[in-house]
């Protein structure tokens, strides 16, 4: 599927039209085109008279369904939600960028997720956490919605119950795990991972030490890694905010691939492609 053309209302026939628009969040939150705070409105060519006077509409293929909780992405810089609307849908800016006409765009099913701080100081307050907001922020730019954030002590019961609920109950998607996968005696993250493991998935420790390496020698003491769990795919990733970080981005490109198969979503390829 292609955006078929960038419309707003206005100029001597009515509408006027964008071969290239830029979207962001603009400081009060809301979305901003080319600059002007607007709302943006999905539309099939035969709508175009639905166009709202305070809105821009990308028009795409017709006869796709929008259901209100997908992603649209024109690309790997710009991320867009859909939310219903009352006649049309509208699209939220998850990630701002340049969109043009011609260009392909994507659905996704978003990616419900977990976050779950392990921290002995954290769960006491005795300490900020960075690494878990840093990874939703992260995780977004995926189309994934966080669910839950939550800080528990460095202890194996605490964790596998969280992991457990996340899985069974809430049926999360993807869960992160950041902190207690080193050497000490109270980082137990690895061994709650495989209480509640059910496959290991070791392509991901292995590609997040293997970068990690570039960096620094003591990557190689991390035991970070993966699990699965019924249909929830779950990450050890380390404690500090900037290797949470760097391990995180260097398995994200595979991500929604793999969860999109483990959910059976799409057993070929890791988007829905709507042509």
């Amino acid at each position: 599927m292609r955006i078929l053309d960038i419309l707003e209302k206005g100029g001597p026939r009515g509408f006027l039209s964008h071969t290239l628009c830029y979207v962001n969040v603009n400081s009060r939150g809301k979305n901003a085109f080319n600059g002007m705070e607007k709302r943006i409105v999905l539309l099939s060519p035969g709508q175009i008279s639905l166009l709202p006077q305070d809105a821009v509409a990308f028009v795409v293929s017709s006869g796709v369904h929008f259901h209100p909780s997908y992603f649209l992405s024109p690309g790997e810089d710009v991320l867009f939600r859909i939310l219903p609307g009352e006649h049309l849908p509208e699209l939220l800016v998850e990630q701002g960028g340049f969109v043009s006409v011609s260009r392909r765009v994507k659905i996704f099913h978003p990616i419900s997720t977990g976050i779950l701080t392990v921290s002995d100081k954290g769960s006491r307050g005795e300490r900020e956490d960075t690494s878990g907001p840093a990874l939703a922020a992260l995780v977004r730019r995926l189309g994934a919605t966080v669910d839950a954030m939550l800080t528990v002590p460095d202890e194996e019961e605490a964790i596998t119950g969280v992991l457990t609920e996340w899985s069974d109950k809430k049926r999360f998607h993807l869960i992160l795990a950041t902190g207690g996968t080193g050497f000490s005696r109270r980082d137990v993250t690895p061994e709650a991972l495989a209480k509640v493991a059910e496959k290991d998935v070791p392509g991901i420790g292995e590609a997040m030490r293997s970068a990690s390496m570039r960096i620094t020698p003591k990557a190689v003491l991390s035991r970070g890694g993966a699990v699965i769990r019924g249909e929830t795919l779950i990450l050890a990733l380390p404690g500090s905010e900037r290797a949470a970080s760097e391990c995180f981005s260097v398995i994200a490109p595979a991500l929604r691939h793999g969860i999109e198969i483990l959910c059976g979503w799409d057993s070929e390829c890791g988007s829905r492609h709507v042509r």
